[in-house]
């Protein structure tokens, strides 16, 4: 994966998960995939995170703002 995303790698561990499943695989390309698999999950997790840290910063950033309008009507 040259520039990893959050799709692409989602992409990857939902074929990986079906490759699995599918019981074809011999015991060492299973682990590999699950090992790809695990690096995958943890990857998506982090982007997660990152993105939830930026929704509640948003958010925050939108309450203030409401506050601080409602504040200064009210001055007015």
């Amino acid at each position: 994966m040259a520039k990893k995303t959050f799709e692409a790698a989602l992409a990857r561990l939902e074929q990986l998960t079906e490759e699995l499943a599918s019981g074809d695989q011999s015991l060492e390309s299973s682990l590999k995939k699950f090992d790809e698999g695990i690096q995958l999950a943890a990857y998506c997790h982090q982007q997660l995170a990152e993105a939830k840290a930026k929704v509640e910063l948003l958010e925050e950033r939108s309450t203030r703002a409401r506050t601080s309008e409602r504040s200064a009507r009210r001055s007015v």
